[in-house]
């Protein structure tokens, strides 16, 4: 099945052009159908290219999902057009009557600063309390999920040393969790990130269960019994040259920053990187959306339940 998305997003092309099954609008309400209602909050500086990667693992899945993008109102992009985020963009007040079967929340490039110092920290406070009795599971991804971490369960994060950045081997260690069904005993996957969150504050919680875990880069991938809440600490999502992009960028700056790990061939930053991490990626969101987001959320999108 499809992922549902406006007629002329700037994805819609990408992906028709990769072969993934998108449904514009116009055919989708000609079919009889509840599909899934999942809002991405896009708090990247990059929000074409990000809506592009979450549309393009969303819609490699057998359900139908509309997807709703939504920015802060509290803080104004700035590199996209205020044309594209006026179009294709809610802010929370538009939504906050609705309810919505999944919801992901994700990174952002303000990790070095304090949570209480981020510009919109106040409405995504508000927004994360919300998701508490309008979602049914929400997922968080990299700063999304340090923020959400700290401000659901007061789990801190803490500054490295320096930049994590690469494509790093991690081993499943709870095997019955749904979320990891089907996953390799050891899989790869992306991080691009200044700070961390340590184990034994996640293990004191709990609340919380680790399902993946990484020897170079930490706690990967965490969530709540039941699935209501998910945490992905790295970015399974990113396409084939972002971390490439990255790099560049702080080359560019003077930062001097190390080669990705385990990405360039032979560690060359002249060669075309290698995807390593696809197939796990693309696993993770089936299994979320159709273990903790289709299965088990009600057929009446009303009805959803707040979280306990």
């Amino acid at each position: 099945m499809p992922i549902r998305i406006p007629n002329d997003l700037p994805a819609t092309k990408t992906l028709t052009d990769e072969n993934i099954f998108v449904m514009t609008e116009t055919r989708a309400i000609r079919q009889d159908i509840r599909p899934l209602q999942v809002l991405l909050l896009n708090l990247m500086p990059t929000k074409i290219e990000t809506e592009t990667q979450l549309a393009r693992l969303l819609g490699n899945t057998p359900l139908q999902v509309e997807l709703e993008l939504m920015q802060t109102a509290s803080h104004e992009a700035k590199n996209v057009s205020q044309e594209h985020m006026l179009k294709f963009y809610a802010t929370f007040d538009q939504v906050r009557r609705r309810y919505f079967d999944g919801m992901i929340i994700t990174g952002a490039p303000v990790e070095k600063m304090a949570f209480e110092e981020v510009e919109y920290w106040d409405e995504l406070c508000e927004i994360m309390e919300w998701s508490k009795t309008h979602v049914h599971s929400t997922f968080h991804i990299c700063w999304g999920a340090q923020a959400a971490l700290y401000y659901h369960y007061g789990i801190p994060k803490h500054l490295l040393d320096e930049k994590l950045s690469g494509v790093f081997e991690h081993r499943v260690e709870r095997r019955s969790s749904m979320l990891v069904r089907g996953f390799d005993d050891v899989f790869l996957a992306p991080h691009s990130r200044h700070t961390t969150i340590r184990r034994e504050d996640v293990e004191a919680c709990d609340k919380l269960r680790i399902l993946a875990s990484s020897d170079k880069a930490g706690v990967y991938m965490m969530m709540t019994d039941g699935g209501r809440q998910v945490f992905i600490t790295g970015h399974s999502e990113y396409g084939h040259d972002t971390l490439q992009k990255e790099y560049l960028r702080d080359k560019g700056q003077g930062l001097n920053p190390h080669v990705p790990e385990r990405y360039f061939p032979n560690d060359d930053d002249t060669q075309t990187p290698l995807v390593t991490w696809r197939s796990h990626a693309n696993l993770l969101y089936q299994n979320w959306l159709n273990y903790y987001v289709y299965q088990t959320t009600p057929y009446d999108i009303n009805a959803i339940e707040p979280m306990a």
